[in-house]
């Protein structure tokens, strides 16, 4: 009663019931309706329902309770129910019941007498999983119930009609109070809004989401990214596109269903082997895209407990391609299976390497419904791993707490669990190290055993002696995942319900890694190149894009700054801009990323420098203040490459754009964030350095060829070079114009403050007579009057604007210059050169003359030319 600080237990039966759902009557909140529900859930059983089950009503706010039982209720054992009261008429009650007579149940008299109107099948079925029902607020005869559909009713119940949402599985259903039409619909889809009374609905694409159960990776350039959403599509999604964001368009369902690993083949990212619930394995082709079924034991088994089976198919079982063989494949049910001819046919490599408990292989659910998804088929194979080092070295771990090893190939193996490990747990995930055939993790997941401490094991002596390693995690982050470096050794990352931990020595002490990531379960996560990432459950993948920071650590403090060694960097191309006017994933930085690390405050300018192999600056970046464009950018949500450097204290980063410095800048130009950008740089070998309290240190920087590109070296350097002459003659043009422009200044403030005086006369005319050439001039360099991005359309382009845009042009792709490139070139230099020409006699005829005419007047100089 007092806004949540303190609370009382006003409704309890048994620790074996919780409550479920609470109705409450809009007009008079006195007035409540709860329903308490009997459950019981293991890894390996579910039971729904039971004495404890029931429904009660309060008339005085909750502090006592009337068990509502008979008067048109089902009789006997009860399961789950929802229940609404009407906000058009308080008398008006609705309750679904799960029971041995389910259905929709009313009362017309305020709970007192029920009678089931509506016995469909559709809205009690997984009653467990669903039974939600909202009364509408506004009239007694609308009400929604949510199942694998979401549907309506409006006439007290006794019909149904489905409605279009998006998305199956619902859950979360809120109306508008004041406006019923309006409603927000939570499903295992994601979050969608309708204002129409439900006969559309919004786009559920734009939310990061997706519960992902693992991760793997292709080996494209540039990578795709593979997982399985809980109740949704598998999806292979770019890890960057050439588009500058990743969007719907980047990803594909790539077969497989919604529980299941998902595995690339290594040599042919076409080909994808995907699994889901009861064991299924697909083979997906994406040149044909037909996927075809190649389960180890395809008999549907719907319905069914896992006793009834030949084998223990489970819910979630790994798939594993050999790091050594990619045409050997690995999947589980109670054994290993192996295939080597892409799936036509499994054989057991393994015996049964479970507890085969049977008493933990019933049929789920009950007393009053089953459920048999396989979700709790128990006493299965729930991890495998091959040893990247050695062939045929298998490790296998199981749902109900054993860990096996086979050192030849599955012919021999032997129980080597570790002690201490809690009966009964679930190996989530073993990682085979990249350095040692012996060492191997183990992620030991206890939360379905009300233990939510971390739990992973470490051997290094093929699983004779064990070493829990979980220093620094702490409780209640229990562990989902863990992998170790492929570069530098001992360096782990460990993916937990809480979030992402790193170790820099092997386990034996853990630190948060968190950074910007979303607090949410880490389900797995992968190393792939120099990348970290992860499968988040409730907010899809995130990738950690450049692990080189992580792995140059060490345990060291140091009072200098440090600067890392870039990794290799390839020369990709990315639109200039895009504007963000819908929700996307984001690429990694574009450029050569470069780490530094300041371990104070600076004091005076930091710098970045980028070197050529002869040791020639191209580019200097720094933390001094840049001076405010004179146009802001005409894209605000896409704002042009940074030109100043962090300096935080700690790690930083900054992505140089791989080009050299642009032409001269004209203040005022639009666009001139995109347009004076210089040419890209040709792969090779560059440097990078550091400057910071009057110290400096280089690191060597490689530039490769997108490998994706035919161009050949000639070719990318043609291309540069070309490149390289239209800023020279850009920057030229610039340079005059805004000499040209500053004698302007000047000579118009000096005609304002001289006004009409006649003494002044011959200066107002020679300023006159300037002012009309020079303007001429400059406007047959660019044009004048553009002063926004597509103002173009109305005032023509001129030799500027042409030369900018033949930039645009010859870089379009990575490719020597077209001919006619080379021409247009040519013309325009040929227009150039003699306005520039006119400028260079404009400044040492006109200006000499007009400065001679100020003298006599003795007035300051304007301007005195270079070399006079």
């Amino acid at each position: 009663m007092d806004g949540g600080k303190t609370w009382d237990k006003i409704l309890y039966t048994d620790d074996k019931t919780g409550a479920i759902d609470l109705g409450v009557d809009p007009h008079n909140p006195n007035v409540m309706f709860a329903a308490l529900y009997q459950i019981q859930r293991t890894p390996w059983s579910l039971e729904s329902g039971g004495p404890g089950s029931g429904l009660y009503r309060s008339a005085d706010g909750g502090n006592s309770w009337k068990h509502l039982e008979g008067n048109g209720l089902p009789e006997g054992i009860l399961g789950r129910i929802g229940v609404s009261v009407s906000g058009g008429d308080s008398n008006r009650v609705y309750a679904l019941i799960e029971s041995k007579e389910s259905g929709l149940y009313r009362s017309d008299d305020g709970g007192t007498n029920w009678s089931r109107v509506n016995d469909d099948q559709r809205l009690t079925q997984r009653a467990w999983y669903f039974t939600h029902i909202f009364a509408d607020p506004k009239s007694p005869d609308t009400v929604y119930m949510l199942n694998t559909g979401a549907f309506r009713s409006t006439d007290g119940g006794k019909t149904l009609n489905l409605l279009p949402a998006p998305h199956g599985d619902h859950h979360g259903f809120w109306i508008d109070p004041q406006n019923p039409n309006r409603m927000i619909n939570g499903n295992d889809g994601g979050a969608t809004i309708s204002v129409d009374g439900g006969n559309s609905w919004s786009t559920e694409y734009n939310q990061p989401t997706a519960q992902f159960y693992h991760v793997a990776a292709d080996n494209q350039f540039l990578y795709y990214v593979y997982g399985a959403q809980q109740d949704n599509s598998t999806v292979g999604i770019a890890s960057r596109s050439d588009e500058g964001y990743i969007g719907r368009q980047h990803w594909f369902d790539a077969g497989g269903g919604e529980s299941g690993y998902l595995q690339p083949d290594p040599d042919d990212a076409n080909i994808i082997y995907a699994g889901s619930g009861g064991g299924m394995v697909t083979r997906l082709d994406r040149r044909s895209n037909q996927e075809q079924d190649v389960t180890v034991w395809p008999m549907d088994s719907s319905g069914h407990g896992v006793a009834d089976m030949k084998y223990r198919l489970g819910w979630t079982q790994p798939i594993l391609i050999s790091p050594h063989d990619h045409h050997v494949i690995y999947t589980t049910a109670e054994r290993v299976f192996k295939t080597t001819d892409e799936g036509k046919t499994w054989t057991a490599i393994s015996p049964d390497l479970t507890r085969n408990d049977k008493s933990k292989q019933v049929s789920s659910g009950g007393p009053l419904t089953k459920d048999n998804t396989s979700v709790e088929f128990y006493d299965t194979v729930f991890a495998i791993a091959e040893s990247p080092v050695q062939k045929d070295v298998l490790w296998a771990g199981t749902d109900d707490g054993l860990i096996h090893v086979s050192r030849d190939g599955g012919k021999n193996w032997a129980k080597v669990t570790p002690k201490g490990m809690p009966e009964w747990s679930l190996v989530s995930i073993i990682e085979a190290s990249p350095y040692d055939a012996g060492t191997a993790y183990a992620a030991v997941d206890t939360h379905k055993l009300d233990d939510v401490r971390p739990c992973i094991f470490k051997t290094t002596d093929f699983g004779k002696g064990w070493t829990k390693i979980t220093n620094g995690i702490p409780d209640g982050a229990y562990t989902h995942a863990v992998r170790e470096d492929p570069v530098r050794r001992n360096l782990l990352y460990a993916g937990t319900e809480t979030g992402i931990y790193v170790s820099f020595d092997g386990g034996a002490n853990w630190q948060s890694l968190q950074l910007n990531l979303p607090n949410s379960p880490i389900h797995d996560l992968i190393v792939k190149n120099d990348d970290l990432v992860v499968a988040t459950h409730g907010r899809s993948f995130w990738i950690l894009d450049d692990l080189t920071p992580l792995r140059a650590a060490t345990a060291q403090t140091t009072t200098e700054a440090v600067l890392y060694k870039p990794r290799v960097t390839y020369r990709l191309r990315w639109p200039d801009f895009y504007e963000r006017h819908q929700p996307v994933g984001e690429n990694p930085p574009t450029g050569a990323i470069v780490y530094y690390y300041l371990p104070a405050a600076p004091k005076g300018v930091v710098a970045l420098e980028f070197l050529d192999a002869s040791g020639k600056v191209m580019r200097r970046y720094s933390n001094e203040e840049k001076k405010e464009a004179d146009t802001p950018p005409e894209w605000p949500d896409q704002p042009p490459p940074n030109e100043k450097i962090p300096t935080n204290v700690g790690v930083n980063r900054f992505a140089w754009d791989l080009r050299a410095q642009g032409p001269t800048p004209l203040p005022g130009e639009p666009g001139a964030e995109f347009r004076n950008r210089g040419p890209m740089v040709p792969p090779g070998t560059y440097q990078v350095r550091l400057t910071a309290d009057g110290k400096s240190s280089t690191a060597p920087l490689e530039l490769k060829v997108d490998v994706r590109v035919k161009a050949s070296a000639e070719d990318i350097q043609k291309q540069v070079e070309l490149g390289r002459k239209i800023v020279a003659q850009v920057s030229a043009i610039h340079e005059a114009i805004v000499k040209i422009r500053d004698v302007r200044t000047q000579t118009r403030s000096l005609s304002r403050r001289f006004g009409d005086d006649p003494h002044y006369a011959a200066f107002l005319s020679a300023a006159r007579e300037f002012d009309k050439k020079s303007f001429d001039l400059e406007s047959q360099l660019l044009q004048v009057n553009s002063k926004s991005s597509e103002s173009n359309l109305n005032f023509p382009v001129l030799i500027d604007e042409r030369l900018h845009s033949l930039l645009f042009s010859v870089e379009s792709a990575d490719a020597a210059p077209t001919q006619q490139q080379y021409q247009v070139y040519a013309e325009l230099e040929g227009e150039a050169q003699p306005l520039l020409t006119q400028y260079r006699e404009l400044m040492a005829k006109d200006l000499v003359a007009l400065n001679e005419t100020v003298n006599k007047l003795n007035v300051p100089v304007i301007y005195v030319p270079e070399g006079k």
